[in-house]
């Protein structure tokens, strides 16, 4: 059996194989902490844009904010020349005091009436998630309104804004119908929302046209893209102007060296809950399978996709090259380029694939009731699994002095618990197999944490604090770190 060795960028494993630098800077600076790796946003920027230039496309691409609270990622993307996608006043006061201008944000999310009118009066372009919100927008833009078309600052009069669809219809063979989703106007309440656009024209102007499709199936973006081509289409006829589609998310992270890895690991999983093999969970956890009469597994696990082997970059570049239903074979780039439409996307997790890493230093072991090894951590579960999922990625081990540590031929099997004084906290739930048995002082490397890891679910629970971050840069053969200010205030 082997564990689920993580695919690590060059640079971040030569950061990490100089232990005694990393133990420095968790010694000047505090465990457990986080490190992120702006350069490597830049990177991801790269790659995505050679692809959507590549098919000759006018874009846009916007990093979505959610995916990271770092402002060293955030004014790594400004300097890409790139848009940031934000979904509270906190994200737009964060990405302000990095350097991002308003004409370069976009806003998603829920949106409360007092956030309304601060973009309204900032100028921001918005994205519209339901009726109620594209009413709220007309009564404040009308409000402001002057005789002269301008507004009180002497702007102009209209908010951009693009909606947000949702409720897409399965279309050929391979397709399924999308999940029902929280967000979004479904398909067949658009052309009311159309109307009610038209009738504030002067105050509404309409971008264009987004989703999220949460699903990594070309088949799915295509439906939705090809749904939105046509609403895009009733709003021309309507005397509308769109001619944005914005892709959103969904580009996905490869997280394992070799994603088989995943299967394999999986597969011992379920043949430990039903005693064909070791106890690969801590306490019985089922990860969401179920045990049906006769010893069958079935269930859906409560895994992210960490079996997954494309990069982002190259799911666009599949969506891109995909036919589109009833354009005579025509590709969606090539229809989208035809059409003069200017496409966004929203990659959040994909932008910051491969630039975080969450360090952590081993406090003891001990040996559990039923003989599991526990390697504690001064590090909690919330600070490293988003939403409290299971991450499927063996951290790595770098030892306090070199040589210590016992090895064997067979790999070690340990479960890593966490500092908080709670049964729950356990920092992964499932057997992690390493080379040898941590000790005291040694340090623990979460890598590829960047994306939702570090910050969705931390927390200061017992009042431990938040990790301290860090942001590290290449400097020829040597690494220098920068901390990271406070986050700003809304302004």
């Amino acid at each position: 059996m082997t564990g689920l060795p993580p695919r690590i960028h060059p640079d971040v494993d030569a950061f990490l194989a100089d232990g005694h630098a990393v133990a420095e800077l968790l010694s000047e600076v505090g465990s457990p902490l986080n490190v992120v790796f702006p350069d490597l946003l830049r990177e991801n920027v790269t790659a995505f844009r050679r692809v959507l230039t590549e098919h000759g496309l006018r874009h846009r691409i916007c990093f979505a904010h959610k995916a990271n609270q770092s402002r060293l990622l955030v004014a790594a993307a400004a300097a890409e020349g790139i848009a940031v996608d934000v979904a509270s006043p906190g994200e737009w006061a964060n990405a302000r005091a990095a350097g991002v201008e308003v004409g370069d944000l976009i806003v998603t999310g829920p949106k409360g009436p007092a956030f309304l009118e601060f973009l309204v009066s900032a100028g921001a372009v918005v994205i519209v998630d339901n009726p109620w919100e594209l009413d709220q927008l007309i009564r404040l833009v009308r409000r402001r309104v002057l005789p002269a078309g301008t507004d009180a600052s002497g702007g102009e009069a209209r908010v951009r804004i693009l909606v947000r669809i949702s409720g897409f219809a399965a279309r050929g063979p391979h397709a399924t119908p999308t999940r029902v989703s929280r967000f979004g106007i479904p398909v067949d309440a658009v052309d009311a929302l159309l109307e009610a656009v038209h009738a504030a024209r002067e105050v509404i102007d309409l971008l264009g046209v987004a989703f999220h499709v949460d699903s990594n199936a070309v088949s799915d973006k295509v439906t939705a893209i090809d749904t939105c081509l046509e609403i895009v289409e009733r709003a021309w006829h309507r005397g509308l102007s769109p001619r944005v589609l914005d892709l959103g998310g969904g580009f996905g992270q490869v997280h394992l060296e070799n994603p088989q890895a995943y299967e394999d690991y999986s597969l011992a999983v379920r043949r430990g809950l039903i005693g064909a093999g070791p106890p690969m969970t801590w306490d019985g956890n089922q990860f969401g399978y179920r045990i049906e009469p006769g010893g069958a597994v079935t269930g859906t696990p409560t895994f992210h996709r960490y079996a997954n082997a494309v990069p982002g970059p190259r799911f666009l570049a599949d969506i891109l090259t995909a036919s589109l239903p009833g354009h005579h074979g025509r590709t969606v780039s090539e229809v989208l380029r035809d059409n003069l439409i200017e496409v966004w996307i929203e990659p959040g997790r994909a932008l910051v694939d491969q630039a975080g890493v969450t360090l952590t230093t081993v406090q003891f072991t001990t040996i559990a009731a039923d003989g599991s090894r526990l390697v504690h951590l001064d590090l909690s579960r919330d600070k490293i699994c988003p939403a409290d999922q299971e991450v499927l990625v063996d951290p790595l081990v770098i030892p306090r002095t070199t040589g210590t540590g016992r090895t064997g031929s067979a790999p070690v099997g340990v479960f890593f618990a966490g500092c908080l004084c709670l049964e729950r906290d356990m920092v992964y739930q499932h057997l992690t197999l390493l080379d040898r048995l941590p000790e005291p002082g040694d340090i623990i490397a979460f890598v590829n944490t960047a994306a939702y890891q570090m910050d969705l679910s931390a927390s200061e629970a017992l009042l431990h604090p938040r990790p301290a971050r860090v942001g590290v840069f290449r400097e020829g053969s040597r690494f220098v770190s920068r901390s990271e200010s406070t986050p700003a205030e809304v302004a």
